[in-house]
C-alpha cells in the first residue's frame, strides 16, 4: 500500500512564542525542527509531501526542503492565520494536480515518539475505517480537544476543553491524523467555512460533523509528547532529543585541550574547542564551531553553532542558539536565542523564594509555566550588560539592550534601551587630624 501523503502545517502565528521567533526553524542538535521532523517521516517510508508555509518563513522553509532529497515537498502558503482548515484548503491545487489522495496530517512543532506515527500507518494499513486520530493518553487535566470514544476504539465526537471532571475519556487529540479521502475531508472543511460560526475550530467540526456517518478510529499513546507553544516548551524539547543521545559523539577536528572533562552522553561537533578546564555534563550538545572557555561549566544544556560560553560561565540546563555569546556569567534553565550577549557576572535567576511555579506574561496575560525553575528568555541580538540579573521567567525582546547592574524584574519589548539613572556627587575627605584639604 502506498504511503500516505504527509501535510505538514508549518504556517499559523507564532505570537505566543515571543520573543522567539519561527518555531519551525528552531534549530535542534545543529538542525531546524523542521528538518529533523521530515526526516523521521522519510525514515516511515513518506516520500511525498505538502508544507503548509506563511508568508513570513516560505522563503526560508522552501530553501530548507531543496536540500532533503529524500521526500518531494511542495511548499503552500497560507496568507493569514485563519485556523487549521483554511491550512488544508490551500492544499486543494495540490490535489487537482495529482488526484485525490490519503493524507498525514501533522504540525511541525508537535514532537512525539517515532512509534506514535508507526502505530498510525500501521493503524491505515491494515484497516479500513475514513480516518484514525491520535490519542494522547493523560492521567489528569489537559486543556485541550477530547476524543469522545465508543466501542471498539470508534471516535464518535470531539470536545473542545471540556472541563475538569467533564471529559469524554481520557484521550486528548494529537495533530497526528490519517485521512483516506482528502478531497471529502476539504469539502466538510469549506461547509463549516461557509456557516456563520466565528470561532476558528473549522477543521475539528467538519470532523466531527464527519462523524456522524463515517467511521474514524482512535489509535491512543501514551509516549512522550512536546509541543512548543510557550517559549519555554523550547527547553522541553531541547532536553526530549539531549535524551536521545548515546555515549560520546565527538568529530575528529574537534579540539579538547587538556585538562577538559567530559561525562556522559555528549555530542562534540566540527570544529567546537574545549578550553583547559572546561567540563561538560550530559546530555549535552557543542554546535559546530562553539567555544566552551576555560574553568566554565556545560550541563545538560544545547550549544548552538559558533556560540561562546566564556570563561568560568555556568550554563545549566539552557538553550544558547547560534552565535550566543556569554562570559563569566550563569545561565540557568534559560533560552538565548541567536547572538544574544549575556555580560560577565550576569545572573539568570531561576527560582522563587518561595519555590513555586515561575509564572510568565503572554499577550498580556499571568500564564503558570509549570515549571519550578525557569530563568531568563531573550530575543534575538538582546545584549544584556555587565552585572544584570533578571528575574525568573522574565522576557527580553529582540534587539533590546540592557545596561548595567539593574535587576530585570519585567518584560522588555522588543527594541529598547533599558537602563538606571545615576547620580554622582563627590566631595573632599575629611579625616580627623589631617587638617583641611581645601
Amino acid at each position: 500500500m502506498e504511503a500516505p501523503l504527509l501535510v505538514v502545517l508549518a504556517g499559523g502565528a507564532s505570537s505566543r512564542l515571543w520573543p522567539l521567533e519561527e518555531k519551525s526553524l528552531i534549530k535542534f542538535m545543529g538542525r531546524p525542527l523542521l528538518s529533523l521532523q521530515l526526516e523521521r517521516y522519510a525514515q516511515l517510508g513518506m516520500d511525498r509531501g505538502v508544507i503548509v508555509a506563511n508568508p513570513e518563513n516560505e522563503g526560508v522553509i522552501r530553501a530548507l526542503v531543496e536540500s532533503l532529497p529524500e521526500i518531494e515537498i511542495e511548499v503552500v502558503v497560507q496568507p493569514e492565520p485563519r485556523g487549521m482548515g483554511d491550512a488544508l484548503l490551500k492544499m486543494d491545487g495540490y490535489l487537482q494536480r495529482h488526484g485525490n489522495q490519503t493524507i498525514y496530517i501533522t504540525q511541525v512543532h508537535d514532537l512525539t515518539d517515532i512509534a506514535l506515527h508507526h502505530d498510525l500507518l500501521m493503524a491505515y494499513q491494515t484497516g479500513n475505517a475514513n480516518a484514525y486520530l491520535a490519542g494522547y493518553r493523560v492521567s489528569e487535566y489537559f486543556p485541550g480537544g477530547y476524543l469522545e470514544v465508543g466501542a471498539n476504539g470508534r471516535i464518535t465526537n470531539i470536545i473542545e476543553k471540556p472541563g475538569a471532571g467533564s471529559e469524554p475519556s481520557d484521550l486528548v487529540n494529537i495533530v497526528a491524523h490519517v485521512h483516506s479521502d482528502a478531497a471529502l475531508l476539504l469539502d466538510h472543511i469549506r461547509a463549516e467555512y461557509d456557516r456563520p460560526e466565528t470561532s476558528d475550530d473549522h477543521y475539528e467540526r467538519a470532523m466531527a460533523r464527519m462523524m456522524e456517518r463515517y467511521v474514524f478510529q482512535v489509535v491512543p499513546y501514551s509516549g512522550p509528547w512536546h509541543a512548543i507553544k510557550f517559549p519555554w516548551h523550547v527547553l522541553d524539547v531541547m532536553d526530549s532529543l539531549l535524551r536521545e543521545i548515546r555515549g560520546q559523539q565527538i568529530a575528529p577536528d574537534a579540539v579538547i585541550e587538556d585538562g577538559v572533562l567530559i561525562k556522559g552522553d555528549v555530542v562534540i561537533e566540527s570544529g567546537a574547542r574545549l578550553f583547559h578546564g572546561a567540563t561538560v555534563v550530559g546530555p549535552a550538545y557543542i554546535g559546530r564551531r562553539a567555544i566552551v572557555g576555560n574553568g566554565s561549566l556545560v550541563r545538560e544544556s544545547m550549544i548552538g553553532e559558533g556560540a561562546v560560553v566564556g570563561f568560568a560561565t555556568e550554563v545549566a540546563r539552557s538553550y544558547l542558539a547560534d552565535g550566543a555569546h556569554t562570559h563569566a556569567c550563569q545561565a540557568l534553565d534559560s533560552v538565548l536565542d541567536e547572538h544574544v550577549n549575556l555580560s560577565a557576572s550576569c545572573t539568570t535567576a531561576n527560582l522563587r523564594i518561595d519555590q513555586g511555579p515561575v509564572w510568565s506574561t503572554i499577550k498580556g496575560q499571568r500564564i503558570n509555566t509549570g515549571r519550578d525553575k525557569l530563568g531568563l528568555i531573550a530575543g534575538k541580538h538582546a545584549f544584556i550588560g555587565v552585572n544584570v540579573m533578571t528575574m525568573p521567567g522574565i522576557k527580553i525582546g529582540r534587539d533590546s539592550e540592557i545596561g548595567p547592574t539593574m535587576v530585570v524584574s519585567e518584560d522588555v519589548p522588543d527594541s529598547m534601551r533599558v537602563w538606571i539613572k545615576q547620580t554622582t556627587e563627590m566631595k573632599a575627605v575629611k579625616k580627623p587630624g589631617s587638617g583641611s584639604h581645601e
